[in-house]
């Protein structure tokens, strides 16, 4: 089973067990074609009393029409689950909404139940980054190079877009997902959930001693990534689900309504046994 189809199960396990409140609002940022600029990278989705849930508009240029006709109004009061049960198939517009559903369903699920994962300011420094260390990196975090500053380890980027290789050509950037096989520590980007590659990666991370994933969309509860040998999540908690709708729709920074979560697999037991089963 993938790791989509999991989180899907996941969610839909949750609300079956849990009652889970209507969407209260959500907010698409506009649609640009060949890429999203910065400021609108992410949708948001809120609940009814808070919480909310994040995902990337990762979106083809052929799913333009079918992102644009997507209307607001039409998703107040429905229930996120039917949004979530959608997450792991083959349409991209309907995977991003799956991904802000099962976001806003397991931040719920965390509130009323008062599961709070650790906070971390510092999701990057449990890597414990030493000399000599091969890490690889899937997607570029450019903080993760400060930590490189001054070592002896070795950075191994893997890649899906092309033109990094050719904007970095001081860095060693590849297409190819096996240069995972190499490292012994892993940092892997959120992003790859949504589009699917996050089992391939994983596959060929078996021999690392520690495997961070981490990205803002990742709010979700960690079973599925820790049962596969995934050490820490890292993603963002909504604290206020209508303010984070307001600051996305606004184009401005999420601090206000969001704090940093980190998930450790180390730490993540007995209770969250009881919480799932």
């Amino acid at each position: 089973m993938s790791i989509m189809t999991e989180m899907r199960d996941m969610a839909l396990g949750l609300a079956s067990r849990m009652p889970i409140p209507k969407i209260a609002g959500i907010v698409f940022p506009p649609f640009f074609e060949g890429g999203q600029p910065r400021d609108c990278e992410f949708m948001a989705m809120a609940l009814e009393g808070g919480a909310g849930g994040l995902s990337y508009v990762l979106l083809p240029d052929s799913s333009a029409a079918d992102y644009r006709a997507l209307n607001p109004l039409a998703f107040i009061g429905t229930h996120p689950e039917r949004y979530a049960a959608a997450f792991g198939g083959s349409d991209p517009v309907h995977n991003m909404l799956g991904l802000a559903a099962i976001n806003a369903i397991c931040q719920h699920v965390m509130r009323i139940t008062d599961f709070t994962p650790g906070i971390a300011a510092d999701s990057l420094g449990l890597m414990n980054i030493e000399d000599g260390d091969r890490v690889g990196m899937v997607g570029f975090f450019p903080p993760l190079l400060k930590y490189l500053r001054g070592s002896n380890a070795e950075l191994v980027i893997v890649e899906k877009n092309q033109q990094l290789i050719e904007r970095y050509p001081n860095l060693h950037v590849t297409l190819d997902v096996t240069a995972l096989n190499r490292c012994n520590k892993v940092l892997c980007t959120s992003t790859t959930l949504l589009n699917d590659t996050l089992d391939e990666v994983l596959m060929h991370c078996t021999g690392a001693e520690h495997i961070s994933v981490l990205g803002p969309t990742a709010g979700y509860f960690p079973d599925p990534l820790f049962a596969r040998g995934v050490d820490v999540l890292g993603g963002r908690m909504i604290k206020d689900g209508m303010l984070l709708l307001q600051l996305v729709a606004e184009r401005k920074r999420w601090g206000a309504a969001t704090q940093k979560l980190c998930f450790q697999a180390c730490h993540y037991g007995v209770r969250c046994e009881a919480l799932h089963n």
